[in-house]
Order: C-alpha cells, then structure tokens, then sequence
C-alpha cells in the first residue's frame, strides 16, 4: 500500500508533478511540452495511459505549456477552475474540461484530488492534496506566504513537493528591477527558503517521509544552498530539490501505522461518476 511520486519538472522554464498508485495516476498541471513529457515518464518506466486526469493550479504558462497536445492526443481530462480557464493563454478540447471547486474531493479511480486557494498572482490559484492507499501528497508551489491553508494540510502530509523559490540574499543583491523583487516577495508571489524551512520547523508530521523542495528560481536561489539549509533540521525526512531541467527519481511513499491518509474534503460525486469513464 503506497503512492509513487516524481517531479518531471519544476522551475520557470516548467512544472509538472506526477502522483500514482499501482493503476493509475494524475498530473498536476504540465508546463512541459507533450514530447518532453513523454521523454520523462518513459525514463521512469511509467505509462502514459496511466495518467486519468491532470488538474491546473494556475494559468501561468509555465504550468499549462503542455496541456492541449497532452490532453488530446491521450484523452485526458483536465480539471481547472473556470476562472483559470477563462485566463488561460491555451485552448483546451471542451469535452476534456471538467471544473474542480475548493475542499471538494475529486475521485479517479482510487486517489481523491482536493484543492485549496492558495496567495499567488493569478486569476484563482490553487495548491493540491493527492491522497490514496492512506497516503496523503502535498503539492504546495506558487505559494506568496505560509497561510493557514498551507499549514493545515501540510501538517497531513506524508509527502510533499514544497517551493523554496529564492533565497533573501540573492534576490535583494541580484540584477531583477525592485517592481519584479517586490512581486516575487510578496504575499502573492513565492515561497523564499526561509519561509519554507520555517513552515517545515514548525509544522513537520511526524509521519512526513519525502521531502521535494521546489520550483527553484534560476537567478535568485541554488541548490546547493538549499539543501545545506534543510538539512541540519531534516532528520528522519529525506530531502530532495527539484531540478528544473529533469526528473527526479521515482519516490514510493508509504503509510505509516495508526496515520490515516484519508483527507476531510466533500465528495464532488459529479466529478466521480465522470472519471468512471476513464478509469475502468
């Protein structure tokens, strides 16, 4: 009983996060082209076909690029508000549109999706939880501050994808103009490392195995930097930092005793009887 998990992609330049069990899998948002995309799973033994749904957090391009060829050529459905929709710079097939609203539970297959508002710079942004097999998965980027949202489901997680987009330093000293800094530090911009690792302090379950962190900025952040910061405070959690120019290993996450990953969000039963289309 488990979920794999792996990042295709995460950065400006594209983000893409896969989510699966032993049947099938979801996607949240592909900023990566369909070949790309197709490149990565292969890399990692996984199946296209597998992919039943893929759900948009924003309609930033760098998290929708690869939707429309995507979704039509494997008949995926795609899950996005219809705020984001209306923004959105991609045109998507109608009959592969389904809507998602927030703390409502979408059921494919065996993984429940549910969605929360999230501070960002878009139209209707939204941060994920995909659970299953008792296992509960964060994917938690884009994020301008820690809200209680963010803290509440985190603290469910037995895994997460966990942005840590800049480091203070290097943007306050780097070339970006000051309206472009502002935007990336503000409440509806980014998570730094410092607010990321102290969310991670404070709020860590004691059931929280993988640690992914996140959607890196090529300019303002490193690597290396990163991880130096989370692990002295990492302990029994693996740490892991998303590359934004390929996949990381596959992550089989597992349950842990007395622990349960079911998540308290409403059933969306219109959403659940239209992916029994997709999933038999």
């Amino acid at each position: 009983m488990s979920l794999s998990i792996a990042s295709l992609n995460s950065g400006s330049n594209g983000n893409c996060y896969f989510v699966g069990n032993d049947q099938e899998a979801v996607l949240i948002d592909a900023g990566l082209s369909c070949a790309e995309t197709e490149r990565r799973m292969k890399r990692l033994m996984l199946p296209l076909a597998a992919v039943k749904a893929i759900f948009v957090s924003h309609e930033h391009t760098d998290h929708i690029t690869g939707i429309p060829t995507l979704s039509k050529k494997y008949q995926i459905p795609v899950y996005i508000t219809e705020k984001t929709l209306s923004n959105c710079p991609v045109k998507i097939e109608k009959h592969l549109v389904h809507s998602f609203e927030k703390e409502s539970r979408v059921l494919v297959g065996n993984l429940s999706v549910v969605a929360f508002r999230k501070s960002h710079d878009a139209s209707d942004p939204h941060s994920f939880m995909v659970s299953g097999n008792n296992v509960n998965i964060g994917i938690f980027t884009d994020i301008g501050h820690p809200g209680k949202e963010l803290i509440r489901h985190f603290k469910m997680c037995h895994a997460a994808f966990l942005e840590t987009n800049y480091c203070d330093e290097m943007l306050e000293q780097g070339s970006y103009p000051q309206h472009l800094k502002k935007r990336i530090s503000g409440r509806n911009g980014h998570l730094s490392n410092a607010q990321a690792l102290e969310l991670f302090r404070k709020y860590k379950p004691l059931h929280l195995s993988h640690l992914i962190l996140s959607h890196l900025s090529e300019n303002n952040n490193d690597p290396d930097v990163v991880m130096k910061l989370f692990k002295p405070y990492s302990t029994e959690v693996k740490i892991i930092v998303a590359s934004r120019y390929e996949e990381t290993d596959l992550f089989v996450i597992k349950p842990v005793q007395g622990v349960s990953g079911l998540h308290p969000g409403k059933i969306k039963q219109k959403s659940y009887k239209q992916l029994l289309l997709f999933t038999k």
